[in-house]
């Protein structure tokens, strides 16, 4: 069994025993007391890089025209045979860095929209008696809304 199963399985144990909304908090703290998880070997570097991850992801300057911009980027790339993932500050990196960070983000995009669009089907057409939840994949009028609201001075 992986790691990823390992961590389902205790999800589901969790669900099972508590049959209620839960943080993952609240699983860890319950996984950790009836022992079924402890530290992997390197799981002190894996949360660290982690962390770290999460902090770059949270980094935000001002740019010179008073937009809020996510300073650090990630890419995943390919380094001698093995894919690894990059960070670099957007204000220090070259074209190259950021085009491929910008399309990766791009496809998580995509990636995320499909999904919604399977998970809305499959609840439409198996568990909803009334009308159809509708998904609408065109952020266009959403952005500008966005950008209008941003543009209100406070």
């Amino acid at each position: 069994m992986s790691y990823t199963e390992q961590l389902q399985k205790i999800a589901n144990d969790y669900i099972k025993e508590h049959d209620e909304p839960a943080t993952t908090h609240d699983m860890a703290a319950w996984a950790i007391a009836v022992g079924a998880w402890k530290p992997q070997p390197g799981s002190m570097i894996n949360k660290c890089a982690q962390e770290l991850a999460r902090a770059m992801r949270e980094e935000y300057f001002t740019d010179t025209q008073g937009r809020s911009v996510r300073a650090k980027h990630a890419a995943r790339v390919r380094k001698n045979g093995k894919q690894m993932t990059l960070w670099a500050d957007m204000r220090h990196t070259d074209r190259s860095h950021m085009e491929t960070s910008l399309q990766q983000r791009r496809q998580q995009i995509l990636g995320d929209c499909k999904q919604l669009k399977i998970d809305a089907d499959s609840y439409n057409e198996n568990h909803c008696a009334g009308t159809p939840i509708q998904m609408i994949f065109d952020f266009t009028l959403d952005l500008a809304e966005l950008e209008a609201v941003e543009a209100i001075p406070v």
